[in-house]
């Protein structure tokens, strides 16, 4: 990997608002952890920071790192992560992890597919990126910014896993060999996805009918049993009072 220049700063801004007002002035917050040195605090200018970002080809940079008025000016550092803004997309934030020269690190690289898959162009498939990074070690500058990997053999169910991309030299690509990175699904048919189409929609159909019936149910259940506990009550407040005046009635005019 390449390594570029990058100007920081000492940075004394932690608090919420401080970091706002940074942002503000055209300053990006940043941190870099050392190999055996408590994390410091730094800023960078945004512009010369998007601009590297701008012209490399992944978010994974190598930088000589030169921090003015520090004990330790220059420092060689990965970029670790960089913060984005979920909306604007600008950077909010970048982590820097201090390295040695002839230390091996380990990061995550992109893969990118290269040439045009015979199963795609001839037959209609779909080329799926089941991995869009893997874990790589190398010492930083072997590091890639990314892996290119040719598609242009693969026909309808065909995958390159793990184990089948060759990675540059003096690079170790880690992980599962078998595991799949790209691959190419068959085509579905107008067919299929009408069938697909009707299937969801018959079935949203059913748990709607379904779902009013049972609320219909839930409501008529009480009512009934109301109109059930009710006529026993009227049938014996009637039947009493019946009997009560209809046998005197009777024996008297007998007598």
């Amino acid at each position: 990997m390449k390594t570029v220049s990058l100007q920081a700063f000492p940075r004394t801004q932690t608090r919420r608002g401080e970091v706002k007002k940074l942002r503000a002035s055209g300053r990006i917050p940043a941190v870099i952890y050392g190999r055996q040195q408590n994390p410091q605090n730094l800023e960078l200018e945004a512009k010369e920071l998007n601009n590297l970002i701008h012209h490399s080809a992944s978010e994974n940079l190598l930088v000589d790192l030169a921090v003015k008025d520090d004990a330790r000016p220059k420092r060689l550092a990965l970029v670790q992560e960089i913060q984005h803004h979920a909306l604007s997309g600008s950077v909010l934030h970048v982590d820097f992890h201090e390295v040695a020269e002839n230390e091996k690190v380990t990061i995550f690289v992109p893969i990118e597919s290269t040439g045009e898959a015979v199963g795609v162009k001839a037959d209609g498939g779909v080329l799926e990126h089941v991995l869009f990074k893997i874990k790589v070690r190398a010492l930083p500058k072997d590091l890639p910014e990314v892996i290119a990997v040719d598609v242009s053999a693969l026909k309808i169910g065909d995958s390159i896993h793990l184990g089948d991309i060759k990675p540059p030299a003096g690079v170790e690509i880690l992980g599962d060999k078998h595991v799949s990175v790209l691959s190419i699904a068959a085509p579905i048919s107008e067919a299929q996805e009408a069938a697909a189409e009707a299937a969801a929609a018959t079935t949203g159909e059913v748990e709607m009918i379904k779902e009013k019936k049972d609320d219909a149910a839930a409501g008529a259940a009480p009512a009934k049993g109301d109109a059930k506990a009710a006529a026993p009550a009227k049938d014996a407040k009637a039947a009493p009072a019946k009997d009560a005046k209809a046998a005197p009635a009777k024996d008297e005019k007998k007598k």
